[in-house]
């Protein structure tokens, strides 16, 4: 059986972040998968599809996941990767038809999110807990008021 891990954040605010982009990456990225293959797209091949101006719409979107990983103090190295990253990714969407192609392959909102996680693990962000196979239950108290 695979084990189950939990990844849980020092602070509230870096874990709703990551929420947040890691919600931003599964639409940009894989939201949908095509029927009879296990190939999944997000709306940045869909939007892509419309020549140029989709593909600054979906740079648009994803400098959101760029912007939230500089306030979380990525270094100058990550951020650089981060960048180069989302460039390629319209650069080559500029492409007609292969470029679409090379959206759904690429992923770069995935590839920086991974990074950002990276990241946050390297500085002690994140705590890891193996499950085993059963659920995940927060017992985590809280104060209230």
């Amino acid at each position: 059986m695979k084990t189950q891990t939990v990844e849980r954040y020092s602070d509230p605010e870096i874990a709703a972040s990551v929420a947040r982009i890691e919600a931003l990456s599964r639409l940009m990225d894989d939201l949908f998968e095509i029927p009879g293959t296990n190939v999944r797209v997000g709306l940045d091949a869909m939007i892509g599809l419309v020549p140029i101006v989709g593909d600054l719409i979906s740079q648009a979107i994803s400098s959101y996941i760029i912007w939230e990983a500089r306030r979380l103090g990525v270094s100058r190295w990550i951020m650089g990767r981060m960048i180069a990253n989302s460039a390629v990714d319209t650069v080559v969407g500029f492409v007609p038809f292969a470029g679409d192609a090379f959206d759904v392959m690429f992923r770069a909102n995935r590839k920086n999110l991974a990074l950002l996680k990276g990241h946050l693990e390297k500085h002690g962000h994140v705590r890891r807990h193996g499950t085993g196979a059963g659920p995940v239950i927060d017992v985590t108290a809280r104060r209230v008021g």
